[in-house]
């Protein structure tokens, strides 16, 4: 059965449920688009293409192992 929001106290109730799953929706859509780019940087990271690397080995003074 549906909830309604006939008196004061229910008005605000859904008031708040709504802004919460606002709040949830625009939460888990950052989370998603940060564990996406998260991802792409291991997957470059492991293929070499690192931002500190650079594919320069001679210049790379051991902190990038292959």
């Amino acid at each position: 059965m549906p909830e309604t929001c006939g008196s004061a106290l229910n008005v605000q109730t859904c008031i708040m449920k709504e802004v919460y799953m606002g709040t949830i929706a625009v939460g888990l859509a950052v989370l998603g688009i940060v564990s996406l780019i998260v991802r792409s940087m291991v997957k470059d990271k492991k293929q070499g293409k690192s931002i500190q690397c650079g594919n320069d080995c001679k210049h790379c003074g051991g902190h990038c192992s292959r």
